[in-house]
C-alpha cells in the first residue's frame, strides 16, 4: 500500500502548426480570420525561437517532459486532448478556430505513453459529429483511453479506467462547461454524438455526478473528475467553481482536474483534497502570437499529485517547469520556475495552499 502518483496537465493542443510539424500533417487550409494556413503558426514559432526541423518524430514535442516522466513514474498520465483526431472537413458552423490533428499523428500521445485524453472540451467537435467519432476511435485503437466524449450520453458519461497495480483503479469522468466556449449543442444525448455538458454548476448537478460516480468506484480507487471551464486570462476562480469542485471533493471525487485557461490558474487544498482550477496551456502553436505575455501563457506545469488509495488525501504534488520553444517543451530556466512559484503561490494563498520553488527547480506544496 501507499501513494498514487498521477500525472496532469492542461491543454494539449497537437493541431493546426503542431499537427504540419509531425510527419504526417493533414490539410493545412484554415478558416479563421487572419490566419488561413497551419503552417503560417508554424512560421510565427520559427520568427520566435528559430527554425523548426520537419517533420519531427512523434516524441519531438514532448521535448524535456519524456525524461521527467521517466523519472518521477507516474502509475498514470492524464492530459485534456484539445484537439480533433480526424480527416474530417465538416467545419462546425459559427466557430472561429478549428483544431484538428491527422489520425496518423496519433502516434504523438503513444509516445509519452498517455493513459487518458479528456475530451470535454471546447474544440473536440471542431470538425463536426464524424469527426468526433473519428477522434475516439482514433485514441481507442492507438490504446489511449478517452472520457467525456461519446456516440451517446451513456458512453459519454462512462469513465475511463486504468488498472494500478497493487493498488485499484483511477477513473477519469470528463465534463465541459460553457463558461468555456463548450457550445450547449454538443451535449451528447441518447441518439447523438457529443460531449459530456454539465447543465450548470449547481449543488443538483454535483449530486447527479456523484451518483453516477458511486455506481463504479470501489474501495481504493481514486476518482478524478476532469473540467474543461471559465475563461482564458485572468486568476479570479469563481465562487460557483470553487462551490461545484467542494461538493465533488465531499462526495467520492478525490482530484478536481481544472483547465481551459491558457495560462496557471489557482491550487486549492480542500480537507487535504487537490483541486486545481487551471492548469493552462501544455503544448499548443501559440509561439511567436503576441498579447497577454503579462500571464506567462508560453509557461507549463507538469503536475504530479501523489494520491492515497484509500482516503484520496494528497500526499505530495510536485510541479515541474516547463516552456514551449520551438513547438516543443523544455526545461524552464531558473528565473521562470522562480516567476511561477512566486505568482502560483501568491494566488494560491486564499485557496490553502502554500507553494515553494525546491532546490531541483521544481515547484512543491509543503
Amino acid at each position: 500500500m501507499g501513494a498514487v502518483t498521477v500525472f496532469l496537465c492542461g491543454d494539449v493542443m497537437t493541431g493546426r502548426g503542431v499537427d504540419q510539424i509531425l510527419p504526417h500533417p493533414g490539410d493545412p487550409r484554415l478558416r479563421e480570420e487572419y490566419v488561413k494556413d497551419a503552417g503560417q503558426y508554424v512560421q510565427l514559432a520559427e520568427t520566435a525561437s528559430g527554425r523548426v526541423p520537419r517533420p519531427v518524430s512523434f516524441s519531438y514535442i514532448w521535448g524535456d517532459a519524456l525524461d521527467e516522466l521517466t523519472r518521477i513514474a507516474p502509475q498514470a498520465r492524464v492530459v485534456n486532448l484539445e484537439t480533433s483526431i480526424t480527416r474530417s472537413h465538416d467545419y462546425w458552423p459559427g466557430k472561429g478556430i478549428h483544431y484538428r490533428m491527422h489520425p496518423a499523428n496519433v502516434g504523438c500521445l503513444t509516445a509519452a505513453r498517455i493513459d487518458v485524453c479528456a475530451l470535454a472540451n471546447n474544440h473536440v467537435l471542431d470538425f463536426g459529429h464524424g469527426g468526433l467519432l473519428e477522434t475516439v476511435d482514433t485514441l481507442a485503437s492507438a490504446g489511449v483511453r478517452s472520457a467525456g466524449a461519446g456516440r451517446t450520453l451513456a458512453e459519454a458519461r462512462e469513465p475511463a479506467q486504468v488498472a494500478i497495480p497493487g493498488e485499484g483503479r483511477l477513473l477519469v469522468f470528463a465534463f465541459g462547461e460553457e463558461s468555456s466556449g463548450v457550445p450547449s449543442s454538443w451535449a451528447a444525448t441518447d441518439d447523438r454524438p457529443g460531449i459530456d455538458v454539465l447543465p450548470d454548476l449547481s449543488e443538483a448537478t454535483a449530486r447527479g455526478v456523484l451518483e453516477r460516480i458511486r455506481r463504479v468506484k470501489r474501495a481504493r480507487d481514486i476518482v478524478v473528475a476532469s473540467i474543461h471551464w471559465g475563461s482564458n486570462w485572468g486568476y479570479q476562480v469563481p465562487a460557483a467553481q470553487q462551490r461545484f469542485a467542494r461538493w465533488l471533493l465531499d462526495g467520492d471525487v478525490d482530484i478536481v482536474h481544472g483547465h481551459s485557461s491558457h495560462h496557471v490558474r489557482p491550487i486549492e487544498l480542500y480537507r487535504g483534497k487537490l483541486v486545481l482550477y487551471g492548469c493552462g496551456d501544455f503544448l499548443n502553436d501559440y509561439e511567436g502570437i503576441s498579447g497577454y505575455e503579462n500571464f506567462r501563457g508560453d509557461l507549463a506545469l507538469m503536475y504530479f499529485a501523489a494520491v492515497e488509495a484509500t482516503t484520496g488525501r494528497l500526499e505530495s504534488l510536485r510541479m515541474t517547469p516547463m516552456q514551449v520553444r520551438s513547438l516543443r517543451l523544455n526545461r524552464a530556466r531558473a528565473a521562470d520556475a522562480e516567476w511561477l512559484a512566486c505568482t502560483l503561490d501568491r494566488i494560491s494563498r486564499p485557496f490553502g495552499a502554500h507553494i515553494e520553488l525546491a532546490a531541483d527547480g521544481t515547484l512543491v506544496v509543503p
